[in-house]
């Protein structure tokens, strides 16, 4: 089993190619954000660090974890935000090295891939056997999220000063699929690499 990380920038269209992915080969995705959504239900260690740090004000009535109550009370404190990131980001790769071992020991996957924003800031290559950079061109980034997302300009360019630039990305990536044109390129592109694994 061969252990693939998917990363790139905001709106390169991971999302498409990994259900391609996974509707095509005998895989498991793990994405960091519904891994992040896990740890933090109710009964998971991080949960209740969480709650312990920022109080049951975040909580809903059945004691589930308001994104939006948590966010309000995490913004505009950098320590805060900090403090929470520092309990999320182990917890979700505990999370995802079990579920690897898991995969492992049950012998049945050709690939298991593992998408996350930060899988290079967060120190997932020393998981991973190869990392793959999904790359779009930055006009059809911008108009992607403009039409997928209704981000404004000012949104966009935050978010993409906030991320690794194709540089940085290409040097840590030992597979770079294009996906700048139509989702058949980048598919084509997929299918070939994989292939030479199968």
């Amino acid at each position: 089993m061969k252990i693939i990380g998917i990363t790139g920038g905001v709106g390169a269209g991971k999302s498409a190619l990994l259900q391609y992915i996974g509707e095509r080969y005998r895989c498991k995705i793990l994405t960091a954000d519904e891994i992040a959504h896990k740890v933090k239900e109710p009964g998971q260690d991080c949960y209740r660090e969480i709650v312990s740090l920022l109080s049951t004000e975040i909580l809903e009535e059945d004691g589930t974890i308001h994104r939006g109550k948590m966010a309000a009370k995490i913004f505009g404190s950098e320590e805060l935000l900090q403090k929470v990131n520092d309990l999320i980001h182990p917890a979700v790769k505990k999370r995802i090295l079990d579920e690897i071992a898991a995969a492992k020991a049950e012998g049945k996957l050709d690939f298991l891939f593992v998408e996350a924003a930060l899988l290079i800031e967060d120190g997932y290559l020393d998981i991973v056997d190869e990392m793959w950079y999904i790359y779009a061109r930055e006009e059809v980034r911008r108009r992607r999220l403009k039409e997928s997302r209704n981000y404004t300009d000012e949104k966009i360019d935050a978010i993409l000063k906030s991320q690794l630039d194709e540089e940085a990305f290409k040097k840590y990536c030992s597979v770079v699929i294009d996906n700048s044109e139509d989702l058949s390129a980048a598919f084509g592109q997929i299918d070939r690499k994989l292939g030479e694994y199968l």
